[in-house]
C-alpha cells in the first residue's frame, strides 16, 4: 500500500504509462523517445525514465495520446496476404488497415508473416502485449501446416529435442506427423513456445519439408475455433483475467475472487449443500407384492415355524 502511495505522489515512467495506453511496447516507445518523436507540450521527452502522472499533453509523432482504457484482448483471424504492421514501405495490405471504425488503437501480439494465417490477438496494453510474447510465459503456440516433400525421421527427433541453425538456437518442439506416410504432401501439427522469427517454417525446412500453407491453431489457451477469415471476437473480460491472471497479479489488478473462482468451476461439477435426488419409488408395484396370495401363505408358514421353535 505504501509503495502504490509512492509511486502515486512521483508519477509513472513515461515509457511505462505510454505503452498502457496502447502507444506501442515498452521497448517500442523508448525508440520512439530516442528518435525524439515523444513531446510534453513543446518540450521533448529525452529519457523513458520521465516520470509523468497522465498523457495529458503529451504528443506522439504529433498525435495526442489518449488516456488509458481498460485492458482488452481481441481475437483475430488473419488471413494470408496481410501484414502484420502499421505501416508497409512496399505498400502491402495490413492488419490494421482490415480493423472496423470503432476499434482502438491496438497492438499486435508476436507478429504472423505475409502468408501465414489464422489466430493473432490484440490488445490494447502494451505491456500485456510483452507479457503474452515472453517465452517465459509458457504458453504454446499450435499451427496446422500443409508441406511438400519427403521428411529425415531422424531429423524430426532432433527438432523434437531442441537444435541450433545456423547460430540460432530452437526449443524442443511438439510435433505430430504421421510418420509412415510416404506421399510428397502431407498435414501436420507443431506446437512452439517461443514464436522466433519464421520458426516454423524453418524447422520444416530442416527436415526436408516447404511449407505450402501455414495456419495458426491457438496461441496458449486462446483458440481459433470456427471464425471466419477476417473476424474479430473480444474476448470476454473473465476469460481474460482467468488466462492471465499472473500479469495482472504483478500490476495490482485482481478481479473479484468469487467470480474467478467461478470461472474455474467446472459446470457440472456438483456444489455443496445440494441434496441428491431420492429414487423413485414404483408405489404400484409395491402394493401389487403387498397382496399377492402366495406372499401371504409364505409369511404364515414362516410365522408358524419362528412359533414352534420358541
Amino acid at each position: 500500500m505504501t509503495d502504490d502511495i509512492e509511486k502515486a505522489q512521483k508519477g509513472e515512467r513515461i515509457a511505462k504509462m505510454l505503452a498502457r495506453a496502447g502507444v506501442g511496447s515498452r521497448r517500442a516507445v523508448e525508440r520512439m523517445i530516442e528518435a525524439g518523436m515523444v513531446k510534453q507540450g513543446d518540450q521533448v521527452i529525452t529519457t523513458p525514465a520521465t516520470l509523468i502522472f497522465s498523457v495529458e499533453g503529451i504528443t506522439v509523432d504529433g498525435m495526442a495520446v489518449k488516456p488509458p482504457e481498460p485492458t482488452k484482448i481481441w481475437k483475430y483471424h488473419k488471413p494470408a496476404g496481410r501484414m502484420t504492421t502499421y505501416y508497409d514501405p512496399e505498400g502491402r495490405p495490413t492488419v490494421f488497415e482490415a480493423m472496423p471504425e470503432n476499434m482502438p488503437r491496438v497492438l499486435s501480439v508476436g507478429r504472423l508473416d505475409l502468408n501465414t494465417e489464422g489466430l493473432l490477438l490484440l490488445t490494447n496494453d502494451g505491456e500485456l502485449a510483452r507479457w503474452l510474447e515472453l517465452p517465459s510465459t509458457g504458453w504454446l503456440r499450435t499451427y496446422k501446416v500443409r508441406c511438400h516433400g519427403y521428411f529425415d525421421r531422424e531429423k524430426v527427433a532432433e527438432i523434437r529435442r531442441g537444435i541450433t541453425i545456423d547460430d540460432v538456437k530452437y526449443r524442443g518442439v511438439k510435433i505430430n506427423i504421421n510418420e509412415n506416410r510416404e506421399k510428397s504432401n502431407i498435414w501436420l501439427t507443431i506446437g512452439i513456445k517461443e514464436g522466433k522469427n519464421r520458426e516454423v517454417r524453418k524447422l520444416l525446412e530442416y527436415i526436408g519439408l516447404q511449407v505450402t500453407r501455414l495456419i495458426r491453431l491457438s496461441y496458449g489457451p486462446f483458440e481459433l475455433e470456427n471464425m471466419a477469415r477476417g473476424e474479430i471476437q473480444e474476448v470476454p473480460t473473465k476469460d481474460m483475467m482467468l488466462h492471465c491472471d499472473e500479469f495482472f497479479k504483478d500490476k495490482g489488478i485482481i478481479e473479484d475472487n468469487q467470480k474467478t473462482e467461478d470461472a474455474k468451476t467446472p459446470a457440472n461439477k456438483s456444489r455443496t449443500g445440494w441434496a441428491k435426488a431420492k429414487p423413485k419409488t414404483n408405489q404400484r408395484r409395491i402394493n401389487k407384492k403387498r397382496n399377492d396370495p402366495k406372499r401371504k401363505e409364505e409369511r404364515i408358514k414362516a410365522s408358524g415355524k419362528r412359533i414352534k421353535k420358541k
